[in-house]
């Protein structure tokens, strides 16, 4: 088994608990916390490119030729090259801009060579990137300082010291005229004006600039010059990169492949994209805490994309949360509490998310469940010899089956809750449990956890208080 499949068959014991306790999520923090720094270079290249494929949108031509080309190169004892181009447009980086540096880790621990392009020549042209105007060009102090704290925030993500950094300007400030002209001649103006904000600008008669129809010919040629394998970037950058696989053509050489990283959506639940000037973001300066707080407040179906996005989660592993959320074992604030604590984590590590954690349960957390009105009640003294299952299905309705409330019970969603003086005690009860008469557990479990107060019933996220205890 490989070194991942080790680390997955953990953390799916760990997945199977009741993640609403500390301990059992300071284990799978600790758990796919530790992924981040591990050596991939044991998965088979089908396996390396299943890999890559799951956090992107787009691998073009296909899967298929990513794992061809990483067989190809490991034949040759060689590896893939892989490009990300950054044109450092501004100082403070938000989780948005992790997103492809941590597909881009992934190819480095799996052995690939990596090589970040610094656009410094690029940022001085201006790239609209879907703006409805020409993005200001930078000045040389602008590009070192935006640089500087682009590397020193994402670095929780990646490993610096084992990339290669090139500038654009070391061929681009030296290309002739007739060498540029040669180039641009064989690109088809078509091919230019696909951009969807270039056609929505000519048609409202606003215009373009040379300098904007030239920027996706300059980028394409950062990647013949260091002949990329493979280039990573936003769907946004999908016609640029498409660019370099023409330019690399007109060099004579094999086209890249392309690999996109989905552009993630901010955490106010709008559909707009995570960006500074909407205030959607999640800043990687911000304290453990803040950070923890902001993704708590994200809607509900930002969790499986958020999870897919920043942690080392596998499909798989995601896919069973999501379907005991689903199965009402799993509530969807306690998955989104993992998912927090595993951003956090990857900032500041496993204590510092833990503490934030519990700041977040201190302030926000409903702590009783007697401010809930109207639920339903059992009275032991009515029900004693009934087992669990059948009072969850014929009583209280809650499974539709004794066979659901087993299934409920084995995926570690059926638990008694005893309250006492605004604080929680959760008590597990096993499948075996659920087929026992409640005036026998209820007694044995209580004795056993030492606790008494006030005894709910608590089945997936459906609640029963227990009276006569």
């Amino acid at each position: 088994m490989t070194r991942l499949g080790d680390s997955v068959q953990r953390a799916s014991t760990l997945l199977a608990q009741d993640l609403s306790s500390d301990a059992a999520v300071e284990q799978l923090l600790e758990e796919t916390g530790a992924r981040r720094y591990l050596d991939l270079s044991d998965l088979s290249a089908k396996e390396q490119a299943a890999l890559i494929a799951a956090r992107t949108v787009d691998v073009l031509p296909s899967v298929e030729k990513l794992a061809e080309e990483i067989d190809a190169r490991r034949a040759d004892d060689d590896s893939l090259h892989v490009k990300l181009g950054i044109d450092p447009t501004a100082a403070d980086v938000h989780l948005g801009h992790a997103v492809p540096v941590i597909i881009l880790s992934r190819f480095q621990r799996m052995g690939h060579r990596v090589t970040l392009i610094i656009g410094d020549t690029t940022a001085k042209i201006g790239d609209p990137s879907g703006r409805t105007a020409e993005r200001p060009p930078l000045s040389d102090a602008d590009i070192a300082r935006n640089l500087a704290g682009y590397q020193d925030q994402v670095k929780p993500f990646f490993d610096f010291e084992k990339v290669r950094f090139r500038h654009n300007s070391e061929w681009l400030g030296s290309i002739t005229l007739p060498r540029l002209i040669g180039i641009l001649s064989q690109v088809p103006a078509a091919q230019l004006l696909q951009r969807e904000d270039f056609r929505n600008r000519l048609s409202e008669g606003a215009g373009l600039t040379m300098s904007e129809l030239i920027y996706p010919v300059a980028m394409a040629v950062d990647s013949a010059e260091i002949e990329a394998g493979i280039e990573l970037g936003g769907v946004d950058q999908l016609l640029n990169m498409q660019m370099g696989r023409k330019v690399m053509e007109i060099y004579g050489q094999r086209p890249q492949l392309i690999a996109t990283n989905a552009l993630i959506e901010g955490t106010d639940g709008s559909g707009a994209k995570m960006s500074k000037s909407k205030g959607n973001y999640v800043s990687l300066n911000a304290s453990a805490d803040e950070v923890f707080g902001k993704i708590m407040s994200i809607p509900d179906r930002l969790t499986a994309p958020y999870l897919r996005a920043w942690t080392e989660w596998t499909d798989p592993e995601i896919d069973t949360a999501l379907q005991r959320v689903e199965a009402g074992t799993l509530h969807p604030m306690d998955l989104k509490r993992v998912l927090a604590g595993d951003v956090v984590a990857a900032l500041y590590g496993v204590p510092a998310a833990m503490a934030a954690r519990r700041g977040f349960a201190a302030q926000f957390s409903r702590r009783t469940f007697a401010d809930v009105r109207s639920l339903p009640a059992l009275e032991l003294t009515e029900h004693a010899a009934e087992g669990v299952a059948a009072l969850l299905t014929k009583v209280l309705e809650f499974t539709p089956s004794a066979s659901a409330a087993r299934r409920v019970a084995k995926q570690n969603g059926l638990r008694l809750v005893v309250e006492s003086d605004e604080e929680q005690h959760a008590i597990v009860l096993t499948e075996a449990d659920a087929l026992r008469p409640l005036g026998e557990v209820l007694p044995e479990k209580l004795t056993e956890a030492g606790v008494s107060g006030t005894v709910y019933l608590k089945a997936g996220r459906k609640i029963a208080e227990v009276r006569g205890g």
